[in-house]
Formats: structure tokens, sequence, C-alpha cells
């Protein structure tokens, strides 16, 4: 294939619900441009995109899937994402490569929480939108509906490009209002029969194009000031008023399709080919430190490589955006971030699991190779004289936590090995190994994205794995002050052991002054500070360690020995074995024998006074809470709230978000491990949502009873 310029490359994503119609989209698509001379099927397992087992077996996209056409000189780079919102990372990594969003829109249900998801990304990236109303022959299919609640939920920007004449099965004509023409197509579709528009639709088609051609003028002063005084523009003023207004979001045309008869895709690949912005229309992106770059064929060589897939019989193919420069097989690069050297084998253009050989690419183009040496997904790789590296992609927190392990204890290093290879396929699975837990976490962002994982091992590496509960990470406390001592002593032949220590320990909180005097029992203790020590705890809060020992009951060399004691029970502590935080421990007082004492004595003295003190110091278990945010129609907000009320959850608010109810809560973690299928199962898969971690709360007493008993009962087990 001959090699296209950065001025002709275009860079196009696929994003929308599940069901919308993406895959087949993609498939006509590559029909109408001749890559591919057969149309699959979704349902006969042999599309382009999709063609994974994993997918086929289940029937949704799992991964995106990058592929090309060439189409009026022009060649256009398009990204198939998964509409499931379990799969989200696809279309993420898909926005940040590309400059170009279509959101498909099933014409049967209007814009659901997946066509609200996806343009909420494109809002954070102030990526260009249009919308593509699909499977307009679908029985229940309501154009005018669907078009009411665009602009109810996105505003007044979304403008039509065209509208059908009649929807349901027998749909095979539009009126497009910017050529202002009929498009027609026969029962096969394909090729559209392009003729005058009708008397009878004349009034709405010149109406609508008014509309359109106003819209276009408002993103350019000439085109405006033309506007007012024509009240027309020419064809070409109108493209390039609407290239801008994508450009700047303040338009988004609206387009009719029936990919499943291949029906009005041709004339969506002219507009996106004529209209749509190139490469180097958008702003520039800006590297690790900050500096735009721009996509530049004759700068120096980088390459961003921001997917990578694991294939039978290839191995890993990963897929990369030229950044700047001009890329060539056979050229020698530096990895960014992993130090090393590669050479670039073939490079490849994409079209699914097909590969297209090419000699060179240009800034702004997307590619694929294979046989890399050490190249891993978000890295860079960079010619001479050049050390740029990107990290702009931004992956949301997961949603979804189970606690994984081989049935086989002795497949336990290749499922790690195969888990962590799959992270490199998506990113947003997290892999977690938890020290406090004693447990191997697999973070995603939902149930149905964590069972895809399970089939993937079980079918693809051959690997028997199994779910658990993750446990929760808890955190213990103490709400009042207390003092213990304890002397550890030891006699067996020979050096015996013996030391003692004396501590108070008190609740933390960020600021308080130093203490002078403590009163227990009507007895006082005044201190007199000679050391003090604050550590920030790897876990979240403070542990305060104050030496107040005077006149050489203790030697300062057993100082770090009383504290590692200390700290051995903050790691485990006394009442669920959770880890403890924000205590101020205050050593006094203790004894000392001239041959006996030594760092063990001390450190097993200083963590039974800690424990005992602890115990009495009116301890608490914290439990992790969690902003959560829920995206649902209003129909569902009663059964949502009831839900959400019977998991412990503490309303914030509630607002209405672009036709939807937004809901914001704190919720335990606790509560939130199967949440994602609850809430899916309630709304009927229409509604979303996102958590984010807010701080650790006392668990009620009734709980905080029940997780100290089953310790008990697991560390009687243990002995």
């Amino acid at each position: 294939m001959r090699i296209y310029q950065t001025n002709e490359i275009k860079n196009i994503a696929l994003i929308g619900s599940a069901g919308s119609g993406k895959t087949t989209l993609a498939e006509a698509m590559l029909f109408e441009s001749g890559i591919i001379k057969r149309r699959g099927t979704v349902e006969g397992k042999n599309t382009v995109s999709d063609y994974f087992p994993v997918e086929q077996e289940y029937g949704y996209s799992v991964f995106p899937t990058v592929f090309h056409v060439e189409w009026n000189n022009k060649k256009l780079n398009i990204i198939d994402c998964p509409g499931s919102d379990d799969f989200v990372g696809g279309a993420i990594t898909a926005l940040n490569v590309t400059d170009q969003a279509v959101i498909v829109v099933n014409g049967q249900y209007g814009p659901e929480v997946g066509t609200m998801n996806a343009f909420r990304n494109t809002e954070k990236l102030q990526k260009p939108v249009i919308f593509l109303v699909n499977q307009l022959d679908r029985e229940h299919c309501d154009f005018d509906t669907v078009v009411s609640n665009l602009r109810e939920t996105f505003g007044q920007k979304c403008v039509l490009v065209q509208y059908p004449i009649a929807t349901g099965p027998g749909f095979n004509a539009v009126i497009d209002v910017l050529l202002m023409k009929k498009y027609s197509w026969k029962p096969e579709g394909g090729a559209p029969i392009i003729e005058d528009i009708p008397a009878e639709e004349m009034d709405k088609a010149q109406e609508l194009h008014a509309a359109l051609v106003e819209a276009a003028a408002g993103n350019d002063d000439a085109l405006m000031e033309k506007f007012f005084e024509e009240e027309n523009l020419s064809e070409d003023e109108m493209r390039e008023g609407i290239r801008k207004g994508l450009v700047s979001r303040s338009i988004f045309p609206v387009f009719c399709v029936c990919s499943g008869k291949d029906m009005g895709v041709r004339r969506l690949m002219e507009f996106l080919g004529n209209v749509v912005p190139f490469v180097d229309d958008m702003p520039k992106i800006a590297n690790a430190n900050g500096e735009e770059i721009a996509p530049d064929a004759n700068g120096p060589t980088s390459v961003f490589f921001f997917k990578t897939g694991m294939e039978p019989h290839i191995g890993e193919v990963t897929y990369f955006k030229v950044m700047s420069g001009t890329l060539k097989p056979g050229d020698d690069l530096s990895n960014a971030d992993r130090g090393s050297k590669e050479r670039m084998g073939q490079i490849f253009a994409c079209a699914g699991a097909n590969r297209i050989p090419v000699d060179e690419m240009k800034a702004g183009d997307i590619g694929c190779t294979v046989k890399l040496k050490d190249v891993k997904t978000g890295n860079t790789l960079n010619g001479k004289d050049c050390d740029w590296s990107f990290n702009f992609i931004k992956y949301p927190n997961s949603k979804y936590s189970r606690a994984i392990k081989a049935i086989n204890t002795s497949d336990t290093e290749k499922l790690m090995a195969a888990v962590l290879k799959m992270r490199q396929e998506d990113p947003t699975w997290v892999v977690e190994q938890s020290k406090e837990l004693k447990q191997t976490i697999i973070h995603g962002q939902g149930e149905f994205h964590l069972r895809t994982l399970k089939w993937r091992l079980e079918n693809n590496e051959k690997l028997q794995v199994k779910y658990e509960e993750p446990k929760i990470p808890y955190r213990e406390t103490i709400t009042k002050m207390a003092r213990a001592d304890y002397r550890h002593k030891k006699q067996s032949g020979g050096a015996g052991q013996f030391g003692e220590v004396h501590l108070i320990l008190e609740p933390y909180t960020e600021g308080m002054p130093d203490p002078t005097v403590y009163k227990f029992n009507g007895q006082e203790f005044k201190m007199n500070i000679k050391g003090k020590e604050e550590i920030d705890l790897e876990w979240g809060g403070k542990l305060v360690f104050i030496n107040s020992v005077v006149g050489g009951a203790i030697d300062a060399r057993f100082m770090p020995a009383i504290l590692k004691g200390v700290m051995e029970r903050m790691e485990q502590g006394p009442l669920t074995g959770s880890y403890a935080r924000d205590v101020r421990v205050i050593v006094y007082d203790g004894k000392m024998h001239p041959v006996d004492s030594n760092e063990l004595s001390f450190m097993l003295a200083a963590r039974q006074a800690f424990s005992a003190a602890f115990k009495n110091a009116g301890p608490k278990i914290l439990e992790p809470i969690y902003d959560l945010e829920v995206l649902v129609p209003a129909d569902y907000m009663g059964d949502v709230m009831s839900d959400l009320q019977g998991r412990r959850a503490i309303i914030m608010g509630m607002d209405s978000e672009a036709g939807y109810q937004k809901l914001t809560a704190k919720i335990p973690l606790k509560e939130l491990s199967s949440y994602s299928i609850a809430l899916s199962s309630l709304t009927g898969g229409r509604a979303s949502f996102s958590t984010s971690f807010s701080s650790y709360e006392l668990v009620p007493n009734d709980i905080q009873q029940t997780l100290i008993a089953e310790h008990e009962a697991e560390a009687a087990e243990e002995d």
C-alpha cells in the first residue's frame, strides 16, 4: 500500500453502548473500502473485529480492534472499541490515540448509560464527537425520539446531517441535509441511489439544512459574516465550518446508518474522509515533561506503544502511534522507559488479525509490529538525540475485586506470569500481591471483566483457578489513653533474657502538643522527652514514638529494639491482626539487667506491653469507606437507593445529569464487593458507577464484635 503523509491520515474511535452495532459497522466499513471481500457477522463469529476466542465465546467485544481503510486518497485508522463498561480501558486507550470519536447509538433504545459514559470520556479528553444512529431497521426504532433524547442528554449542539424517511423493517432511505440529496438503497445495501429530495420532504429538509448551515457558520467569523449576508454557505464552506466545530466541540453532527444491511456506511465514510479533523488539526500532545510534541514527519522519530495483543502462533503483537518523525523497518531505537535498545522489524497497517506490510509510517499514523524484545504497553521508542516519553493515558479506578488462586498450588507461579502477561493487553486489570491480606487480588471493572480473565486462563493457558471473596483491609486504632508494663524474663542456663518496658498509649491526631503529664488512678506521671520519632505508616496514618525514660532506667541503645517491638504489633493489631494506625507511644520507664538485657528481650517486652495497653485503650476497628457515584435512569432510582441503604451507605446527594440521575454516597468497601452484579441486576444493565477511596471510619459495634470473634476462631484453628 502507498505511504500516507501526516496531512492524509485521520484516526477515529468507534465507541458507544454494548449492542449498538460497532463491530457490524466496522465490518461494513472494511467491506466498502475493499479490505475484505465479504462481510462477516457477530453471530457467525467471522468478523475482523472480535476475532479472539473469548470474544466469540461471549458474543461481546473484549479488546479494541485496530484496522484501517483507504478512502478518497486518505487513510482512516479506526479502532473498534468494546461497548461494555467492564472493558472501558479499550475505549479510553483508543480515545487517547485518535482524534475523532464516532459514538454509535442503538436506534431502538437511543442514548443509554453506556452512551453517556462514552461521551463523558470524550469530554475529559476534549475529542470531537459524531453521533451515529444505527439499527434504523429495527421494529421499535423511533428516530425522532432518539434525536430528542440526544438533545436532552447532550444539548442543542447535536445537529442533524441526515434523517430517515421511515424507520423499521422497511428502512431504506435518508435525506442528507448537508448535500441536500435523497440517498436510498436496494435490499443488499452498498452503493446508494442518489436522487433529488422529494417535494413532500423539501420543507423539512430546508429547515434542517438552514440549522446545519447556521451551526457550521458559527465556528468561523468569516463564514458567519457570509451567512448573515447570504443566508447560505457553499458545500466546501460548510465542511470547513463543521470541521472547526468538531475540533472545538461546538457541533455534534448526527448521522444515520443501518450497518447490518450496509446502508449509509459509504456516505459516513465520505464524511469521515472529507470533513473530520486530520492528525495535525488537533491540539498537540504533551510528553511526560509537559512539552507539546507536534506530529511532524520531519521531526525526531518517537513511537508510543499503546496496546499489546497476545495471538496464537505469533505471540505479542504491539500496536503503536508514530508521535513524531518517520518510522521504517530496521530502525534502531532506544526505549525511554526501560533503557534498552530495540531494532524495529517489519511494520504493518492493521486490519484486525490481518496485517499489511508497509515500508514506512509518518507522524500521526497507527500501525503494529511483532517480536519486539523488550517493549511493554505504555513504552516509548525514540531515534537518535531524542529522549521523549509519553504517559497521557489515565485509566479509571477499579470497581470489582476478587482474590485469585490456582487450584493446583504448583501452578501458582504460572498463574502469576499469565496474569501479568494479560495485563499488558488490558491495563485496567490490576494485580496486587497483598502482604497484608495474604492474598493475590485481581482488581477489574466488573464481574464480567474478571469472568473473561478466568475464561482465558482456563481455556487459553490451561490453568484451573478459583476466585474468592477478598479480605477487607481493616485498620485498628485506639480511642483513649492506657498504661501498661511488661517484664520479659527467661533463664535457661548461661546468659538469660531480661527486659522491662513501661509505656503509655494514646490516640494520635495531627498537630497535637507534646505530652507533659498523665494521670492514671490518681497517680501522676511527668514526661521528660529525650527523643521523638514520627513515622508515616505505609498503610496510612502515623505512629509517634517518644522516649521519655529518665535516670538511665533503659539504655538508649535498646530504644530501636523497643520501637521494633511496637512496630511488629502495629503491623498485626491485637484485635483482628489488621494494621494499627494513629497511635502515640510514650516509653517512660523500665528496667534492665547488666548481663541478661539485650535487644531481643526489650523487643519482646515492648510487644507485650503494647498489646496490653492497646486492649485497654478503647480499641476500635476502622473500615475503608469509598465515595460512590451512580449514574442511573430515573425510573430505577428508588430501587437503587433502597439497595444502597441496605448496604450501610450514606446518601450524600442527588442530581440530574444529561437525562440521568446522579447519586453520590459513602459506602463501606465490604458492601461494594458484589455491587456491580447487584446494580446490573436491578437496572437491567442500564446503570453505571465509579468509586474512589475516601477514608477510614469506625465500624459499628456489632460488626466489630463479629470481626473479633471471627479472628479469634481463625487463630484457634491455626493453633
